[in-house]
């Protein structure tokens, strides 16, 4: 099922929307959060980095910077260890949503394209702010409705 939820993954990375050359919109984070609520942080982990890789395989979009092997890695752990072995909640799904918003979409995102394509950190930021303020309401959204899908079929397989 990881396997299949990678796949996903890497699919759903020819479907993104780019904006600009370091800003693009994409939906391959809900199989790796699927893949970190069914199977916890070490496989999230896992999921991320192989979906990275392959993603980046499928589709070369640019150099290749071990930078965002390390943010999905960091992605899939997170959603592991706020969803793992828990009912799916607004309030979690809001939170890890924000958390992974700020510290890999805000952060470190803004921090790898720097040192890639030297422009400035501020510059980068600047552009992400707006288009993650718009887009944090719409990811949460559908990661709380496929999280709840994933659970209820969940739970239907094991009675």
């Amino acid at each position: 099922m990881s396997g299949m939820l990678v796949a996903l993954n890497v699919i759903l990375t020819f479907f993104d929307i780019s904006l600009s050359n370091v800003l693009r919109i994409s939906f391959s984070f809900l199989p790796l959060a699927m893949g970190g609520m069914l199977y916890g942080p070490v496989v999230g982990g896992a999921m991320g980095v192989v979906g990275d890789i392959l993603g980046y395989l499928a589709r070369p979009d640019g150099p290749f910077f071990p930078g965002f092997t390390l943010n999905a890695l960091l992605s899939g752990a997170l959603y592991g260890l706020f969803l793992y072995k828990r009912p799916v909640k607004l309030k979690s799904v809001i939170a890890v949503s924000l958390l992974i918003t700020v510290s890999i979409n805000l952060l470190l995102n803004p921090v790898w394209l720097s040192m890639m394509y030297g422009n400035a950190f501020i510059v980068l930021l600047t552009g992400r702010i707006v288009k993650n303020v718009i887009m944090f309401p719409i990811n949460t959204a559908l990661l709380f409705a496929a999280l709840k899908l994933v659970e209820r079929v969940k739970i239907r397989s094991n009675s």
